[in-house]
């Protein structure tokens, strides 16, 4: 029989008036950091191409798409989204994917919140 074996059994070869008591204890988990994923501005990219990527990437609908998009414009940045670290990359990925395949030098980064 092995230790594991002796262990599960509640044979730990130890003393048979042994008392001991085990106590589980849990700690608070943390929540994930969130990440801000930004749109930044230049003088190429078209605004419908923007408005485009704002309602397919960020579920945006089209008022909010072009409110963001004239914010992006004037501004030259940004939020989109704020999520946790794997799906703004995800979104940073696509959009910069997308922009590339339609020859845009749309720019999309992430920063911590």
């Amino acid at each position: 029989m092995t230790e594991f074996d002796q262990w599960r059994a509640g044979d730990d070869g130890g003393d048979e008036g042994d008392t001991s008591v085990v106590v589980k204890t849990r700690g608070r988990t943390k929540r994930p950091p969130l990440y801000k994923v930004l749109l930044l501005n230049d003088d190429y990219t078209p605004m419908e191409f923007v408005v485009a990527v704002l309602e397919r990437f960020f579920g945006m609908n089209h008022a909010q798409a072009f409110e963001v998009m004239l914010t992006v414009h004037k501004k030259g940045v940004a939020v989109v989204g704020v999520f946790s670290h794997e799906i703004a990359e995800t979104k940073v990925a696509q959009v910069m994917d997308f922009a590339r395949r339609y020859q845009h030098p749309l720019q999309c980064t992430m920063e911590k919140e």
